[in-house]
């Protein structure tokens, strides 16, 4: 039985879902640097023991990063899945110290919105790795990475 050494071709459905996420993903980077820069100040838990401002921009130029790898390294694109789903796992715990915090930014002004938000980011991650043929050819990566061990 053979290696696969190479990701499979994803199909039209999921090369427009990865664009559309990486588009977003340069957008929502782009907002970090700029317009909503406080209301992502908001989302920073409190007990992270680093400067929220540092925080943000540090996301922001992050999901730049991620957003335009996922418009252009499609021969990358199975890792760059990869890291997105683990970038939206990292960054939930400020999804969830809004709620608790009951902080209010983009609109998310009551606990039954703040609760709403919560579901959307496993939605992300769900669509980072679908979008890319991460989870299908997750191996294909593990093994690369093996080898060069």
């Amino acid at each position: 039985m053979s290696k696969r050494t190479t990701a499979r071709p994803t199909s039209v459905p999921r090369t427009v879902a990865r664009l559309l996420l990486g588009a977003v993903l340069v957008f929502a980077g782009a907002s970090h640097l700029s317009f909503a820069r406080d209301d992502f100040q908001a989302q920073v838990p409190e007990w992270l023991p680093i400067d929220d401002d540092a925080v943000v921009l540090a996301s922001g130029v992050v999901e730049i990063a991620l957003g335009s790898s996922l418009i252009a390294l499609g021969r990358w694109r199975v890792a760059v899945g990869l890291v997105a789903a683990a970038f939206f796992v990292a960054i939930f715990p400020g999804n969830i110290s809004q709620l608790v915090t009951r902080t209010s930014a983009f609109g998310l002004d009551t606990d039954a919105k703040r609760w709403l938000r919560l579901p959307f980011q496993p939605l992300l991650v769900f669509v980072a790795l679908w979008s890319t043929g991460a989870w299908r050819d997750r191996r294909v990566v593990l093994d690369r990475l093996r080898r060069r061990r």
